[in-house]
């Protein structure tokens, strides 16, 4: 059963910012990842307007999209993103469900 990398984010330097998005593609297809959506058109249509981009991604399970979030390559990219503070980021796996089908 798929599931979905969901994260929104808030950049605050760029630069450092690209160096972690740079990088990331190639471990999400690493691990069986499809980018669905990124950084396209958006209206926050309730809630606070505080997140700036959004990203989808489907991984074939749930422990697929765990295992390259939590994998040695993911979290060097994402240190580019971590220190000092270039990105504010919240990241949510979720397993499509038994109702999804």
């Amino acid at each position: 059963m798929p599931a979905y990398w969901l994260a929104r984010s808030k950049i605050n330097d760029p630069v450092a910012y690209k160096r972690y998005t740079d990088q990331v593609p190639a471990i999400i297809a690493k691990h069986g990842g499809k980018v669905l959506a990124r950084g396209g058109r958006f209206e926050v249509m309730e809630g606070p307007e505080y997140f700036q981009r959004f990203v989808v991604i489907e991984f074939p399970t749930f422990e697929a999209g765990v295992n390259c979030f939590r994998s040695p390559e993911y979290d060097e990219a994402a240190r580019h993103r971590r220190e000092n503070g270039a990105g504010e980021v919240q990241t949510i796996m979720l397993d499509a469900g038994e109702f999804t089908k």
